[in-house]
């Protein structure tokens, strides 16, 4: 498994270049030129595997509509990316976010691009996300398939205020797939797995350690985004004692201190040592 940092553009060079796997999020590849240029070079440099993201975390969480999905492909060859995340509806029925990926998938595939679909339903709903990640392990439409902080919570019917519960949400919803034919599926079909963020701490990758031998990759920006702002990973049980950092990235912050980076280094250091202990040497 290949862990993507997430980092504000000024700080590519120090925290992501030479990774196998990297997503980039598409307001940003639209919005700003060096970071698009920096990946571009970089696929050339190293033929890293890019997955192109389509915001839909940042939109949901700052109340915007949905990107505009008939950009993605466009923005997609700007960066040579090799997965598209399909357009996706927080909150709403799997069946919405099922249709716009059948809608989506041929223009795709006709342009080159693999597809990446993250399952999606109501809050509650914890059946109709069982079933839309079941559909997506068999669907021709799938090469990749998301497992989102804000889906399967949401699932759950859980919210922030219930820590315990959202840091264990993901393990739970793994354990319930264990017990389809889901995991048979993606080995049968040759689908790869992506989580999406993380949630209230880095020892998540802990809780979830006998499953990630099944996930191509994973990414965040926590330990770069805490490190930027002074909080260090810790030896709590989440990793963080206080909990998720809740600000949003600053992608264009450009001032941080050397202690600051540092920090944030460390904290990098910290996840990289955990999925090299659980699954071998990655970066």
């Amino acid at each position: 498994m290949n862990f993507c940092h997430i980092t504000p553009t000024r700080y590519l060079d120090i925290f992501a270049s030479g990774r196998r796997t990297h997503l980039l999020l598409a307001h940003l590849v639209e919005e700003d030129a060096k970071y698009a240029e920096w990946y571009a070079e970089e696929k050339k440099r190293t033929n890293c595997q890019i997955i192109l993201d389509n915001s839909a975390f940042e939109m949901f969480g700052r109340g915007l509509p949905m990107y505009d999905s008939s950009k993605l492909v466009n923005l997609a060859k700007q960066v040579n990316a090799d997965y598209v995340v399909m357009t996706d509806y927080p909150g709403d029925k799997s069946r919405k976010t099922i249709h716009k990926a059948v809608e989506m998938y041929p223009d795709i595939r006709a342009n080159g691009f693999k597809s990446f679909f993250c399952p999606q339903s109501e809050p509650g709903d914890i059946g109709d996300l069982l079933n839309a990640f079941i559909w997506a392990s068999e669907a021709q439409e799938v090469d990749m398939i998301g497992f989102s902080i804000l889906a399967i919570p949401m699932a759950y019917g859980i919210t922030d205020n219930n820590k315990y519960h959202i840091m264990l949400a993901r393990w739970k919803f793994l354990e319930e797939l264990s017990n389809t034919r889901f995991f048979y599926n993606i080995h049968k079909h040759g689908k790869k797995l992506h989580m999406l963020g993380m949630l209230d701490g880095p020892n998540e990758l802990m809780i979830v350690k006998d499953y990630l031998k099944f996930f191509n990759s994973w990414d965040s920006s926590a330990a770069v985004w805490c490190g930027l702002n002074n909080i260090s990973f810790d030896n709590s049980p989440t990793g963080l004692k206080n909990g998720k950092f809740k600000e949003h990235v600053d992608f264009s912050h450009d001032s941080a201190t050397i202690d600051q980076i540092a920090t944030a280094m460390k904290n990098v250091k910290y996840i990289d040592n955990i999925v090299e202990k659980i699954c071998g040497r990655q970066i």
